[in-house]
């Protein structure tokens, strides 16, 4: 008797263990776009965001994320030197300030705004412009910047196969950075 109930015990123990099993090795359904019912697919430069918080005061950049994956981007034909350029991929590259801001000496109003750039060996032409919701550069109207602003590219140690957007911790500098080279432009929230 006492070696059947050890028995059933065993086998429940075994369900109920090769269920959770079977649960963890589900398969995640794709995301489904909510208007027109079709898969989603991942994408291959994933939108992030950088942000740079000081107290009740905030900037958010949303971006998407291009790797290298064994390429020469910048400078190539895929992103030429001297053209405009999304500041990321996808769509453009966006950045929402709740306060009045001041970027490399020029002052942006709080707001949405997007960012593209001009990239080249050297240095780089980073463009704020009120043109929002671009996917890509094709539309980029330059009657819409805010301003331009010319930044020096440094090489780096590190080499990033990720476009990346970061704030100095101490929220004096908006750096972006991609392959070998970074460029960083100087910010103060007022």
């Amino acid at each position: 008797m006492i070696l059947k109930h050890l028995f059933s015990v065993v086998f429940v123990c075994f369900v109920f263990i090769s269920s959770l099993i079977a649960q963890s090795e589900t398969k995640v359904r794709p995301a489904v776009d909510q208007i027109s019912g079709k898969e989603i697919e991942a994408r291959k430069s994933p939108m992030t965001a950088a942000y740079l918080l000081q107290g009740d005061k905030y900037i958010k950049v949303v971006y998407n994320q291009p790797h290298l994956r064994g390429r020469k981007m910048l400078g190539s034909e895929a992103i030429p030197y001297g053209q405009i350029w999304r500041f990321g991929a996808n769509e453009t590259t966006e950045i929402f300030l709740t306060q009045n801001t001041t970027i490399a000496g020029n002052k942006l109003k709080k707001g949405a705004y997007s960012i593209v750039c001009i990239p080249n060996a050297e240095k780089w032409t980073v463009i704020f412009s009120s043109q929002l919701g671009q996917l890509g550069t094709g539309e980029y109207d330059q009657k819409k910047d805010i301003f331009r602003v010319d930044v020096p590219v440094k090489k780096t140690d590190k080499q990033y196969e990720a476009f990346v957007i970061w704030f100095n911790s101490d929220g004096s500098a908006m750096n972006a950075a991609w392959g070998d080279v970074m460029v960083s432009l100087p910010i103060a929230l007022k």
